[in-house]
């Protein structure tokens, strides 16, 4: 199979698949090393980032897709009816940061850190497709374990999790000292 034959053979796949595929997978399909069919991949992304073209090729973890570019939605809108948009609360945000700085996570441990239920930012996540479960805890009652989707990393323009900014620590001894107080003066209360 030729180089061109090949690249075309990707971009069929990536388009019919709707979805993003592995690139290992992608590599078996075409009977070529990943390496190379990672570079295949970066010229046809290369060739989609031009403006002439509504679609871009997206790098998600060790996957590829096809998604619209962002700039391409008011007219998907024309045709179609207006997506759902996402309503996130700061309760919800909070969630998910925890979720995506500490998975897999199970919820009383997301309740731990927030110190307040949290069934209904979890439940919206899931709801939303930006969390999903990743299996059970082997602990007693086997709890539902969660961790971030694609959508997520989508939805927050990240290639991976490990792309996530890194926590200051220094917020975190502030926030920390904060919270120590609002117990102390809640216990005198």
């Amino acid at each position: 199979m030729t180089k061109k034959e090949k690249k075309a053979v990707l971009e069929s796949i990536l388009f019919a698949m709707g979805d993003s595929v592995e690139l290992s997978k992608l590599a078996a399909v075409i009977e070529e090393e990943e390496g190379k069919t990672k570079e295949l991949l970066y010229e046809l992304k290369k060739e989609y980032d031009d403006d002439s073209h509504g679609i871009e090729l997206l790098e998600l973890e060790d996957s590829f897709q096809f998604a619209t570019k962002s700039g391409m939605y008011d007219y998907l809108i024309k045709i179609a009816k207006a997506p759902r948009k996402m309503q996130l609360s700061d309760s919800v945000l909070e969630t998910l940061s925890i979720i995506a700085y500490k998975q897999p996570i199970t919820r009383l441990e997301i309740e731990g850190i927030r110190g307040v239920t949290s069934d209904y930012a979890v439940n919206k996540l899931l709801e939303y497709n930006l969390i999903c479960e990743l299996g059970r805890k082997d602990a007693p009652g086997k709890p539902i374990l969660f961790g971030t989707t694609e959508e997520f990393l989508r939805s927050f323009g990240v290639k991976s999790i490990k792309d996530l900014p890194e926590v200051d620590r220094v917020h975190i001894e502030e926030f920390k000292q904060e919270a120590e107080e609002e117990i102390n003066l809640s216990l005198k209360v």
